[in-house]
């Protein structure tokens, strides 16, 4: 049975899993879980999709993990697993369906809009957080994916770089690609407001949350 208190770090937890270790790697995956699964779930846009990505992400990072080159820390490897696999996902999807949208029904609000005495603002939160998935989902995936990582997980740049494995520069044009569409899109949708006739360049309206909800209870490989 896995310790939970297991207080090696991640590349010994990673080097013990290939050395034969059985609870090695349900450590690591508990360790970094919430996290994965947040991305996931982003970037596939809802929980049905997002645990089919993240369970072949883990398949995939448990038999790879020999692979691990130790260029980069381990969690920004298994986030590059992850994204990897939404992103196969997507792609191969693209050509068959239309990115489907998040509901979202069960994942709490905001602490800001969580106030019960005002059903209202509630509602109107939740129907914008499923506007800004929606609009999210007209993204390709490779802009998704960067501004999942950097704009809604908050990771720095340099980082998010690495977890794509793309050089800085395009990066960040994935983001600024990405950031300029989404707003046409999040205007169109009336999440944002109209872009006043003078506008001071790189004045951005910061986006509106975007939930996570609970992770799937999906046992890692083994």
């Amino acid at each position: 049975m896995t310790d939970r208190a297991d207080g090696r770090p991640d590349r010994e937890l990673l080097a013990a899993h290939v050395a034969g270790d059985r609870d090695a790697f349900a450590e690591l995956f508990a360790r970094h879980r919430d996290r994965l699964w947040a991305v996931a779930l982003r970037t596939m846009g809802n929980p049905e999709d997002a645990a089919d990505g993240l369970q072949d992400a883990l398949v995939a990072a448990y038999r790879r993990a020999g692979t691990f080159r130790g260029d980069a820390a381990v969690s920004t490897w298994l986030h590059r697993v992850v994204v990897n696999a939404c992103v196969d996902r997507l792609r191969a999807a693209s050509v068959r369906r239309t990115t489907a949208l998040a509901d979202d029904h069960d994942a709490p609000l905001p602490a800001a809009a969580a106030d019960a005495s005002d059903p209202a603002l509630a509602a109107e939160r939740s129907d914008q957080r499923r506007l800004v998935l929606a609009a999210l989902g007209e993204l390709p995936a490779d802009q998704r994916a960067a501004l999942v990582l950097v704009d809604m997980e908050g990771m720095p740049v340099l980082e998010a770089a690495a977890v794509l494995d793309v050089p800085l520069g395009t990066l960040k044009s994935r983001c600024s690609r990405g950031r300029a569409r989404l707003a046409v899109l999040l205007r169109d949708a009336g999440v944002l407001d109209p872009v006043p006739p003078v506008a001071a360049e790189g004045n951005q309206q910061p986006l509106p949350p975007v939930p996570s909800a609970d992770p799937p209870a999906r046992a890692p490989p083994g």
